[in-house]
């Protein structure tokens, strides 16, 4: 038990020593929402690989983080649209969290449907929007 503790106090750590670089990429803002003056955490684009990677982090909201992390959690509506210029995004990690997202809402969502329908994903991208399925 002893060991697992430690991995995971290893890896914590190991999250938090790029929390100042996401702060400074995010500039203070969920990368997601661009939300400001909200507390955030950082948030492991899944599949998270075995060592944290600054690549694979994105810095969220609680909001955004939680429903972004547990679909089951998603919460159907208009509040989402922001992910239709999300889905633009330079970073590519904020471009496969939006991609995903947009997924899941196009169910019930017309808008959601066609901004995925007038998307065009390079096909790096779209592996990693893929990959956690």
């Amino acid at each position: 038990m002893a060991k697992g503790r430690e991995e995971h106090e290893a890896r914590v750590a190991a999250l938090g020593a790029l929390g100042k670089d996401l702060a400074r990429r995010a500039k203070s803002k969920c990368e997601l929402c661009e939300r400001g003056g909200e507390k955030l955490a950082i948030f492991e684009v899944p599949p998270v690989p075995r060592e944290p990677d600054f690549g694979r982090c994105l810095l969220l909201c609680a909001d955004c983080g939680d429903q972004a992390g547990d679909p089951r959690r998603l919460r159907v509506g208009e509040q989402w649209r922001f992910l239709s210029g999300q889905a633009w995004s330079e970073n590519p990690m904020v471009q496969v969290v939006a991609v995903r997202l947009l997924k899941r809402l196009a169910k019930d969502q017309d808008w959601a449907r066609e901004a995925l329908d007038g998307l065009f994903l390079e096909e790096a991208i779209e592996a990693l929007v893929t990959e956690a399925e």
